[in-house]
């Protein structure tokens, strides 16, 4: 009786150290990081603008109309993460230590844009425009991607799909500001579609 009862507290003494293994390790790999959108709510984004976003199937949806999601908070250096979907005629964009709030243009932050078909390409979906162009412009329409930006001081690299688009573009223009998230005009009147079902952000 007594090597049974035993066995039965090493047996619970392994399960439990396991499941606290798995959870520390579980918790380094997140450390750090903040979400500030999962797809269920806007609580941390203020709306500016006309754009029609709406929550849809784990995503927020854009398909017609200017205007931002803005972050509510500041940040300075970070490594940001946004997974999105779009179409190739989609004017989008994920601009970065924006200092105004309530007017996100090319003169209050940066740009990080997503736009397969712009007309000036050097600047279109991996640039940050009027700082840092591609050559060749990748694409993303039509299948769900991944941006990371990173800007840390007057640096910043970006990474569409785990292709380095930007590396180490230097600015020292605007040093700290909002996170805000695009659906913007195209080149005539017909909008396209941009989706974003994950944002994260780790300070630096």
């Amino acid at each position: 009786m007594k090597r049974w009862a035993t066995t039965i507290a090493l047996s619970f003494i392994c399960l439990v150290g396991i499941t606290l293994a798995r959870y520390s390790n579980e918790a380094t790999a997140d450390a750090g990081w903040i979400t500030l959108f999962d797809g269920k709510n806007l609580d941390k984004w203020n709306q500016i603008g006309t754009a029609n976003w709406k929550l849809e199937d784990g995503s927020v949806v854009a398909d017609n109309g200017n205007g931002f999601l803005v972050s509510k908070n500041d940040y300075t250096d970070f490594d940001l993460k946004v997974e999105f979907w779009m179409e190739s005629k989609t004017n989008s964009g994920v601009f970065i230590r924006c200092t105004d709030p309530t007017s996100v243009t090319g003169k209050t932050s940066y740009e990080v844009n997503l736009w397969d078909t712009r007309p000036e390409p050097k600047y279109g979906t991996g640039a940050i425009v009027d700082l840092a162009a591609v050559d060749p412009m990748p694409t993303a329409a039509g299948k769900w991607s991944v941006y990371e930006i990173i800007a840390k001081g007057d640096t910043f690299t970006v990474i569409l799909n785990g292709q380095k688009t930007v590396d180490n573009a230097k600015s020292d223009k605007f040093a700290k500001g909002r996170i805000a998230l695009q659906h913007g005009k195209g080149v005539t009147d017909e909008s396209g579609i941009v989706k974003f079902r994950k944002v994260e952000i780790k300070p630096l």
